[in-house]
């Protein structure tokens, strides 16, 4: 069945840097697009970036580009979201999904707070 288990989030001050893992299993991982989406207290659930399967491209909402990276290792199964400059309304949780398979995983929590 498919799996996806995020990790890498926590605590940390604005300006700070964070990277979060997907590890993901059930599915032929290379083949599909992968997605970060975050979802803020009192607030719907948003797509924070995608890296396509096969060439890897990438994109990103505006409120992270230039801050945020998405990247891959299908070797491992696993997508990272690389966070920097972080900023106190990117305090969320944060979920990976694979593309048009219907299944979230637990997500991991990012607080961004001095």
């Amino acid at each position: 069945q498919v799996q996806l288990v995020e990790s890498g989030g926590g605590l940390v001050q604005p300006g700070g840097s964070l990277r979060l893992s997907c590890a993901a299993s059930g599915f032929t991982f290379s083949t599909y697009d992968m997605s970060w989406y975050r979802q803020a207290p009192g607030k719907e659930r948003e797509l924070v970036a995608t890296i396509t399967g096969f060439l890897g491209s990438t994109n990103y909402a505006d409120s992270v580009k230039g801050r945020f990276t998405i990247s891959r290792d299908n070797a491992k199964n696993t997508v990272y979201l690389q966070m920097n400059s972080l900023k106190a309304e990117d305090t969320a949780v944060y979920y990976c999904k694979a593309g048009g398979v219907p299944y979230w995983g637990q997500g991991t929590q990012v607080t961004v707070s001095s």
